[in-house]
């Protein structure tokens, strides 16, 4: 059997009584979580639910989303994770594009009522047949319809189950892509992907932990996205370890929960490194009661500027490792070990089981220190897109996945990412690498964070322009700021535009939304 829901399984077995998921002041068992989990199967039995069926679930990091994850594998069907950021017509398209038979939905909040915005999703979706809303009453029937309510789901059901026998090339998860090049496509991936990803992710953060004790991880990534959902929660159930859940991404609520849980390892996207170095600083914050416990960092997501980890490094004096993947590599593909030598600025080497390549446009392997396109051969390459064979013939050639991602390999074989292949910026015949501006950016002393984009320009094509957030109490003028570029850089890389604000606009995951930033620019040249 290769399920993956085997990895609670085997965790109940073993720590039953261990803390298995915190969020503020509950707290479950192993045994506690894999019962719930039972229960959750069992319904879903009950409803007709099982191999081959697709179940959607929406829900922030919650107690309820690990719940609802291992019932619906142990019960043999697929998962479908949903950005709880979706508006109805969003979620109509989801569960029809992954032709889910089941959606089970928090109810949300008054500023982001899900569970409303579910079920208009749901009534629009034919062929989903029941909508279960995830309530603060469990024992309440749901408000607006459907088939109920996830308590109501639960109630009375046995605490036990024997879990579903799934081949590994089965699908376990669908996990569906940001949807930056046309519509979102949901990537299948296996219980083979899954499972042998979580060891990997397992074996590579957790060597720097003592084995005979229990570990406590701080999950603030989404549980949607692969990054916190492969790396850190089912890692994290793999290893037995304690998860403590933070809803949503703050950065008082993070390092609270750092102190008060005594966290041994986090993991994030850069901005939320930015965020909670600026919010120590900022308000004066000592941070030895969080250097006490905490171990070791991942980085993942997107590329983190090196003056950002030295930064933060020195502040939590803590290493920060970065690693590579995407959804549709389940998703680590490198990552800078923790038992060998770390390159600053890298995303590390390939891990076990998995080749990487820097190939050009004929799909030659480029020299040394030279940019071409990623691409990904191994275990945790995903089955396809689902009902999508055209799109899984272009992301897949010759047994290769296709990442659209730039960078370079050193003679050590270190990958280094450059950048989005489409989030390059060709000015006046030149390529330009956004990230490579933003490095530079951040080294200036008045600058805390720096996103470039490319705005259209008569002249030359495109035009660069730098949006910035100034660390606090900094004052600087474009002007000022484009000079200091131009001692820097060569004339085709400088940005000509510079806008300052107090905030950028993020995705769920915290990635800066530069499509948006594209969106909102003008194309006037200071």
């Amino acid at each position: 059997m290769l399920n993956l829901a085997m990895l609670l399984d085997n965790a109940a077995a073993k720590y039953p009584d261990r803390d298995a998921v915190v969020q503020g002041t509950s707290r479950l068992t192993y045994a506690q979580l894999n019962a719930g989990a039972c229960q959750v199967a069992n319904g879903l039995r009950d409803f007709g639910i099982g191999s081959g069926d697709n179940v959607a679930l929406s829900c922030p990091n919650l107690p309820y989303f690990p719940i609802v994850y291992f019932g619906v594998l142990k019960v043999g069907a697929t998962v479908v994770p949903l950005n709880v950021l979706l508006k109805g017509p969003e979620i109509a398209y989801h569960l029809a594009d992954s032709e889910a038979t089941a959606f089970v939905c928090f109810q949300g909040t008054k500023e982001l009522p899900m569970g409303q915005m579910g079920h208009a999703g749901f009534r629009e979706s034919p062929q989903c047949e029941h909508f279960m809303l995830i309530t603060a009453d469990p024992a309440a029937p749901s408000p607006i319809g459907g088939t109920g309510t996830l308590g109501m789901l639960m109630r009375g059901q046995a605490t036990t189950f024997e879990t579903v026998d799934r081949q590994p090339d089965d699908t376990a998860v669908i996990l569906y892509t940001s949807g930056t090049t046309g519509r979102p496509k949901g990537a299948e991936l296996t219980h083979c992907n899954m499972i042998v990803n979580a060891i990997a992710s397992r074996d590579m953060s957790m060597k720097a932990l003592d084995p005979m004790q229990a570990h406590t991880i701080l999950i603030a990534l989404p549980l949607f996205h692969s990054f916190g959902q492969t790396v850190q929660m089912n890692a994290g159930v793999l290893n037995a370890s304690t998860l403590v859940l933070v809803p949503r991404f703050d950065p008082q609520i993070v390092v609270d929960a750092l102190i008060r849980e005594r966290v041994n390892l986090f993991a994030g996207v850069p901005t939320m490194f930015w965020g909670l170095l600026n919010y120590v600083r900022q308000n004066d914050i000592d941070p030895a009661p969080i250097r006490e416990n905490l171990v070791l960092c991942n980085s993942g997501g997107a590329a983190m500027p090196v003056e950002l980890l030295r930064a933060f490094e020195e502040t939590f004096k803590v290493t920060v490792l970065e690693g590579y993947g995407l959804s549709e590599t389940a998703p680590v593909a490198t990552f800078n070990h923790v038992d060998l030598p770390r390159k600053v600025g890298s995303i590390g080497i390939p891990i076990f089981g998995v080749e990487v390549r820097v190939v050009d446009k004929t799909g030659k392997d480029t020299p040394n220190d030279v940019p071409g396109e990623i691409v990904i051969r191994g275990h945790n390459v995903m089955k396809g897109y689902y009902n999508r064979s055209e799109a899984t013939a272009e992301a897949i050639r010759d047994g290769w996945f296709h990442s659209g991602d730039i960078a370079t390999r050193d003679e050590d074989g270190y990958f280094f990412i450059v950048d989005r292949l489409k989030d390059m910026i060709i000015r006046g015949g030149f390529n330009v690498y956004p990230r490579e501006i933003e490095e530079t950016l951040m080294t200036h002393p008045g600058v805390s964070l720096a996103a470039v984009v490319g705005v259209p320009d008569e002249e030359s094509g495109e035009e660069i322009k730098a949006f910035i957030i100034p660390k606090d109490g900094e004052i600087i003028s474009a002007g000022e700021l484009i000079d200091w570029c131009k001692d820097r850089m060569a004339a085709y890389k400088h940005p000509r535009i510079i806008e300052f604000r107090d905030t950028l606009p993020m995705t769920a995951t915290g990635k800066i939304l530069k499509r948006e930033l594209v969106a909102m620019s003008k194309s006037a040249v200071v």
